[in-house]
């Protein structure tokens, strides 16, 4: 899962500084479309970028902005994939991915999405660009980043639910001993007791022996005796 996070948040690193130059990026559509003698239609698909960038584009940095455009889509699509194997899904992810894959397809028709608010990619656009032109493509890698958000967010909230579940289980099957814990104190009670009842005994065997009649001497008349 960390990788996923990790990957995820590298791509949304570079669409950062691909969202940066969205002037160079229109400007190099702009001018492949001249070349393939294609202004009519809009830029509606990944594939049809990817033929501009590959028969139409004579220009170093309009060739380097398109091959971005593409390179994070690939990354995307990848990621998608990695996905699928790392977890089981359910079906609010599995719904995201399989809408992050349908709109990731070469040949999928971008002319009616846009991306809404936060995002503003629609909005650095003229109103023909975005209507007629540019406003499906320059749209898809935000909607997909935000669909690939929702399912990390899910994902990590339905892991946290069965970890918290799990250890409330754990504990509530833990054997607790029904051994009552002796006290220290008591214990000590229990001792000083017995002292003083031994030496109460001790102290009545040593009235006994002393409270004996001592025996007197015969008497004898004074003189010198033998």
């Amino acid at each position: 899962m960390n990788e996923v996070v990790e990957t995820l948040r590298h791509i949304e690193q570079n669409y950062k500084l691909f969202q940066q130059q969205q002037f160079t990026f229109v400007r190099a559509l702009e001018h492949t479309r001249e070349e393939a003698h294609d202004l009519i239609r809009p830029v509606s698909s990944i594939v049809q970028v990817q033929c501009y960038k590959d028969h139409h584009c004579f220009n170093a940095t309009d060739r380097r902005i398109l091959n971005m455009f593409i390179s994070i889509c690939n990354d995307l699509r990848n990621l998608c994939q990695k996905l699928e194997t790392v977890h089981p899904g359910d079906s609010v992810t599995n719904g995201l991915l399989e809408k992050c894959k349908v709109l990731l397809n070469d040949s999928n028709d971008l002319t009616d999405i846009r991306a809404t608010y936060p995002h503003g990619v629609v909005n650095y656009l003229s109103l023909d660009e975005a209507r007629n032109r540019y406003g499906g493509v320059v749209s898809l890698i935000p909607i997909v980043i935000d669909h690939l958000r929702e399912w990390v967010t899910h994902t990590k909230r339905h892991v946290l639910h069965k970890v918290s579940r799990g250890c409330a289980i754990s504990k509530k099957e833990t054997p607790i001993s029904q051994t009552p814990p002796v006290h220290f104190a008591a214990q000590t009670s229990i001792s000083n007791k017995n002292t003083v009842q031994l030496q109460e005994k001790d102290f009545q065997k040593y009235l006994l022996e002393n409270q004996r009649p001592k025996q007197k001497a015969p008497w004898r008349p004074p003189g010198k005796h033998p």
